[in-house]
């Protein structure tokens, strides 16, 4: 083994980890975005349950559930963002991975033969 296919082993395994990084954000991302959703959804229903008289709600409580709403969407949007990015690199970071691969010089071992 040379030289270049140690630099080029040593790249594989960065990128490796580059990419299980990635997998984590993405898993992270995935996360926050269906809190951000099911947040969103209470909220909505307590506001609109509030609208048509459905449940009394405290005045604090409709500011509150207005204010998760709204940090709701920036979650998800933030978040969205994030997951698009994450996936984008992942995909960078395989097809480099792939390129690195098919430059090793793989060599073929005789095994001894069975009688």
């Amino acid at each position: 083994m040379d030289d270049e296919d140690d630099d080029i082993r040593g790249g594989i395994v960065r990128l490796e980890a580059e990419i299980e990084q990635l997998a984590e954000t993405i898993e992270s991302a995935r996360k926050l975005i269906l809190i951000s959703k099911a947040a969103m959804g209470v909220a909505a229903l307590l506001i609109v349950g509030g609208l048509f008289g459905l449940i009394t709600l405290d005045p604090a409580v409709l500011i509150g559930a207005f204010g998760v709403v709204l940090g709701g969407i920036v979650v998800f949007g933030s978040n969205a963002s994030t997951l698009e990015q994450a996936r984008t690199a992942t995909k960078a970071a395989e097809l480099r991975r792939s390129e690195l691969i098919g430059q090793i010089d793989l060599r073929v071992v005789d095994s001894p033969t069975m009688h």
